[in-house]
């Protein structure tokens, strides 16, 4: 009796472990979600939804896109079950959650798997017209000549676009001032008007606003100089060397998620950032495909966290 127990518990163990290896090996054989933390028509939005139709497609699955912006969205994935069915496509500003927020209900390194990285987004710095400094290396002179006057527009604290100006600010010893707004447009609009000094918008936009003569851009945040705005020099070589900023968007899942379900979706993901389509669409976005490994993006993740944290607390932003 205790014995036929013992195989009975020993072959239901083997049966249950046969059906979890070939769920894996057959993923996905179900519907799959991936959550936005951000609204309709974000970056972040349109990146999940090209994943989404070029994946159904692969997968011959539903892949949903679901918006749920602010910590609720990110929460409810760090708390999903981790089988590979719920994925999250997030900005770098992901890591700075728990930096910024007491009450955060996740750690955004170990509640995690990292995926990919999918894509990295150039910014330029864009000023009004009617600011004086007609090329960066006057901006920084001006901005030192009038410490406190002049200020900076963002998407607010956790945006990238914030990151983007802090970490300016602080490798060119500027004291400038934050202005916050609820989203892009807002902060957008900001430097239409005059209200700021400048903004940091990736480079789609940033040539059509430059193209009608509504703003002057000044510089790039990569390392090289961009194909797009040939003409546009980068910070560092413009004149602080010690600039050093990447904004990118990755696919993460929540901790736990088995390998090699994480590997086939890097791999699969690497195929659709491949396609011609796909690479035109994301031209539009400002937006450069760069996947890497699992490992590579759990590494940045990790080390980008440090060093926003970092960066935050010798801005003197603390967690609300």
């Amino acid at each position: 009796m205790q014995i036929a127990t013992v195989l009975g518990l020993g072959a239901a163990a083997l049966m249950g472990l046969t059906a979890e290896v070939h769920a894996q090996a057959a993923y996905p054989n179900d519907s799959v979600k991936i959550i936005v933390p951000f609204g309709a028509g974000s970056v972040t939005d349109s990146l999940a939804r090209v994943l989404s139709e070029k994946l159904g497609s692969m997968w011959k699955q539903n892949v949903i896109v679901e918006n749920r912006p602010g910590l609720p969205g990110t929460t409810s994935v760090a708390k999903a079950q981790a089988d590979g069915y719920t994925l999250m496509v997030t900005s770098n500003g992901h890591v700075i959650a728990k930096t910024i927020n007491k009450n955060v209900q996740f750690d955004p390194v170990a509640d995690f798997a990292g995926i990919t990285r999918l894509v990295e987004v150039p910014f330029v710095m864009i000023v009004p017209p009617t600011l004086p400094a007609k090329t960066f290396q006057e901006f920084i002179a001006l901005a030192k000549k009038e410490p406190g006057k002049h200020n900076f527009s963002s998407a607010g604290v956790a945006s990238t676009t914030f990151l983007a100006a802090e970490t300016l600010r602080q490798a060119a010893g500027l004291e400038l001032v934050h202005v916050p707004f609820k989203g892009v447009p807002e902060a957008v609009t900001a430097v239409l008007r005059g209200d700021v000094s400048f903004y940091f918008s990736p480079i789609p936009d940033a040539t059509s606003q430059a193209e009608g003569g509504k703003v002057r851009m000044l510089a790039i945040t990569t390392p090289t100089r961009s194909k797009d705005v040939p003409d546009v020099p980068t910070i560092a070589e413009a004149g602080v060397p010690s600039f050093k900023y990447s904004s990118w968007f990755g696919l993460m899942a929540p901790k736990g998620t088995p390998k090699e379900v994480i590997d086939k979706i890097n791999a699969d993901v690497r195929e659709v950032l491949k396609m011609p389509d796909v690479i035109e669409r994301l031209a539009t976005l400002g937006s450069l495909p760069s996947p890497n490994s699992p490992a590579e993006f759990n590494a940045l993740i990790k080390s980008d966290e440090q060093a926003y944290a970092a960066l935050l607390a010798k801005a003197g932003v603390q967690a609300k």
